[in-house]
């Protein structure tokens, strides 16, 4: 279920790490739009009878093994998402994209996420926070620029858009699911000063029409992710 504390914690976690200036770039699209993005075994979750697909760049900080004592990778990234649920119900986020500067993110192919090499930058300047990223081949592309504000008190569709513990991937037949368990998001009001992108028409989407629903978040501390789990879709 959507909500602002997972109900379960991942104990024995494959990887640790911490977010840091996350902004949240929400759309709201027809569902149909996006159900025809999703494998079999996913069906689109909606809010006030609309898809929600989110842009989200961010830095991954302090990525390290959850139990070997090995020195933590640090690198930007940027995802497009959208928000699902199982046949059983349970809800989480699927990819459309997730754009990476490490090579060793690559390995998320395994289990079928969508990883792309490309050139990502995170910068604050004069109280503003300046993102920039372009995939390895020159497409697709984004520029986001936003003011963020103070803190707020998260209304029924903030926590909706900003409060899932599971992502699924897919393989084949198999339908993968990663449990991710972080502290509560601190979520600020943002003001978006520059925005340009082509990710979501790379992913298949029109471009966005509906107004943007934006949030920021300085940091998580805590992140922690669970050992992958399959399930069969069909």
């Amino acid at each position: 279920m959507v909500s602002r504390t997972t109900g379960r914690h991942v104990v024995l976690p494959v990887l640790k790490a911490r977010w840091l200036s996350q902004t949240f770039v929400h759309w709201p699209y027809e569902p149909r739009f996006v159900q025809a993005l999703l494998p079999p075994g996913l069906t689109v979750d909606t809010y006030d009878d609309a898809a929600w697909v989110g842009f989200t760049p961010f830095v991954m900080a302090a990525l390290r093994p959850g139990v070997l004592p090995t020195a933590p990778l640090s690198f930007a990234e940027t995802n497009l998402r959208t928000y699902v649920r199982r046949r059983d119900g349970l809800d989480g986020v699927w990819f459309l994209c997730v754009e990476v500067t490490t090579r060793a993110m690559m390995a998320a192919w395994l289990i079928g996420a969508p990883c792309h090499l490309g050139a990502l930058q995170v910068r604050h300047e004069d109280g503003a926070v300046r993102y920039a990223g372009v995939r390895r081949g020159g497409f697709p592309s984004y520029r986001l620029t936003v003011r963020p504000g103070g803190p707020f008190t998260p209304d029924a569709r903030d926590l909706w858009l900003t409060s899932r513990w599971h992502a699924f991937t897919r393989i084949g037949p198999v339908l993968w699911r990663t449990t991710v368990d972080h502290d509560p998001w601190t979520l600020c009001r943002a003001e978006v000063v520059d925005l340009r992108q082509t990710l979501t028409t790379a992913a298949g989407l029109p471009p966005p029409s509906g107004p943007a629903v934006v949030h920021f978040s300085p940091q998580v501390r805590t992140v922690r992710f669970s050992l992958p789990r399959p399930a069969r879709s069909r």
